[in-house]
């Protein structure tokens, strides 16, 4: 067995490869945008993120301590369900906990504990009560916040300057760009941000 490719129940015509890019895609799993690490099958066009490709069966989250999260191919049940961690629509994959109700990308699952633009450092938080910097609103999803309480983001909204940055390094990537790990680094705060009244 080659360890780079896998078999995927949501693909079973031919075998995933392990690749990195530095070009975004959009999984066929939980049908979130990724980039860096994931299984494709470049003759259909089908890529899954590690964490739709290679899935634990169940988790446990510490925002949620009460809750067993159980992987799904798809939503239970007829109404729509959202993502407790950003708040967007869930339409494939998830971590589903039965006895609450509760629901989770796979990628917000596994989201990281801190968040850096080599200035600033954010941390996540299940709820913080100020507004969120980027789009002024408060929400009931997750956020990342400074220690110093001045930066506030949504999840969502993280999600969205990363996938931006991301568009804007499409331009230089491959021509000697930063070797960072793409998935946690996030542009620069400075002047991205609502100014607060």
């Amino acid at each position: 067995m080659k360890y780079n490719e896998i078999s995927h129940f949501s693909h079973p015509q031919h075998k995933l490869k392990f690749e990195y890019t530095e070009a975004l895609f959009k999984c066929d799993g939980c049908r979130e945008v990724g980039i860096g690490s994931r299984y494709r099958c470049a003759t259909c066009d089908y890529d899954l993120h590690m964490h739709c490709a290679l899935p634990s069966p169940s988790i446990s989250h510490p925002f949620y301590t009460k809750c067993s999260f159980q992987f799904l191919p798809r939503p239970p049940g007829p109404a729509p369900r959202y993502c407790n961690a950003c708040e967007k629509d869930i339409t494939g994959f998830l971590y589903h906990c039965k006895a609450c109700g509760f629901d989770l990308h796979p990628c917000c699952a596994k989201l990281p504990v801190v968040l850096s633009d080599d200035d600033v450092k954010l941390y996540l938080y299940r709820k913080v009560s100020a507004s969120c910097h980027r789009c002024g609103r408060k929400g009931r999803s997750w956020s990342y916040r400074s220690s110093c309480k001045k930066y506030n983001l949504h999840v969502a909204c993280v999600k969205e300057m990363l996938v931006e940055s991301w568009h804007e390094m499409g331009c230089t990537a491959g021509r000697g760009g930063s070797n960072r790990k793409l998935e946690t680094r996030i542009p620069s705060l400075k002047g991205t941000l609502l100014q607060k009244p």
